[in-house]
């Protein structure tokens, strides 16, 4: 499996798009993000992404690496996350895309925003 250029999905997330990030998915694909339970189904998925980013002012994302094999794509990094009172937190992350020939059937986000609230 030759690595996929996620590069308009990390875009997608930046811009706070979760209509053209849903788009990446299976109709019944699968979405967690740290440790939350896990979203079913694009509908889904897109109301808990969009309530997520409505909580944030903005986020940039910075891809350090990404591999794939076997249908498993990893990515990991950093992200930015901007506040809306403008502070900033600056966390690593590894995504992990389980896919479904061009999509996303299960989409895994290890990352730890406890601080992010805080």
């Amino acid at each position: 499996m030759s690595t996929p250029d996620f590069s308009p999905l990390f875009a997608a997330i930046d811009a706070k798009d979760a209509d053209t990030f849903v788009t990446y998915f299976t109709n019944n694909g699968t979405f967690r993000f740290g440790n939350a339970d896990p979203v079913v189904s694009t509908e889904n998925i897109h109301a808990a992404v969009s309530g997520f980013f409505d909580s944030i002012k903005g986020l940039k994302h910075e891809v350090v690496d990404t591999k794939a094999n076997d249908g498993v794509v990893c990515s990991h990094g950093y992200v930015t996350y901007t506040r809306h009172n403008d502070t900033t937190l600056r966390v690593p992350f590894c995504n992990v895309f389980n896919m479904d020939g061009d999509k996303i059937k299960d989409y895994l986000i290890f990352i730890d925003t406890s601080a992010l609230y805080a």
